[in-house]
């Protein structure tokens, strides 16, 4: 399994609150796809069998060193049946980030990325960084979707893609790092229109700058 060149990570303890750069990172994809999977494997190192689908959203919080930086991540884990799409669309303004997953062995999950990317554009900022990761890499007997279609999508969408396993983890806390890099690297170009310092967390769940403040302007559970 290929994967894409990754930077520096190192997982930083509970205790340690220091951060140099904050991002507000949206899980998004299909029900069973195991977002949710993905998303406590990589905080909370829990792997469960047991398939409980997400009501509304989940939220934590986990620091990575990612190439000697500490970067705080705000991740929001985001059901993925239609009957949620409207409460969970009002959760995409103010992302920086978006890892957009889709299961290797169902076809169907492939097929609704279109789909996602439509919701994705409508209702997040134009410069969100989005990552492909194609979930569930550990069952190669029942894989339909192969690594080079999905690597093509993807970068047909000028994403980056990566294959994760969440029972296995497999590439868990790499995607989440590649993430990271990809943001600071958006932040450096001045891409997403955040500044690497004094970024907090406001009232709204949107992520601020006193930058943002000052000039009044605002950018903005399913299981394997």
């Amino acid at each position: 399994m290929a994967t894409p060149e990754l930077p520096q990570i190192r997982e930083i303890s509970k205790t340690d609150q220091t951060y140099d750069m904050l991002f507000k990172v949206l899980l998004a994809g299909n029900t069973s796809v195991g977002k949710s999977s993905l998303f406590l494997r990589f905080v909370d190192k829990i792997w469960n069998d047991a398939f409980v689908p997400t009501i509304g959203v989940d939220f934590k919080i986990k620091t990575l060193n990612i190439d000697n930086k500490n970067v705080k991540l705000q991740i929001w884990d985001t059901a993925g049946q239609e009957r949620f799409r409207t409460i969970i669309s009002s959760y995409y303004r103010g992302a920086h980030g978006i890892l957009l997953i889709f299961d290797l062995t169902q076809s169907e999950s492939f097929d609704s990325l279109k789909n996602w990317l439509i919701e994705i554009e409508k209702n997040s900022n134009q410069n969100v960084v989005k990552l492909l990761i194609g979930n569930k890499c550990d069952l190669e007997d029942k894989r339909v979707i192969s690594y080079e279609t999905g690597k093509d999508f993807a970068e047909q969408y000028n994403m980056k893609y990566i294959e994760t396993s969440a029972k296995q983890n497999l590439n868990v806390t790499e995607a989440f790092g590649l993430i990271g890099k990809e943001l600071m690297d958006a932040v450096k170009d001045n891409d997403i229109g955040i500044k690497p310092k004094n970024i907090t967390i406001n009232n709204s769940n949107d992520i601020s700058t006193n930058e943002k403040k000052k000039e009044g302007c605002c950018g903005d559970k399913a299981k394997k």
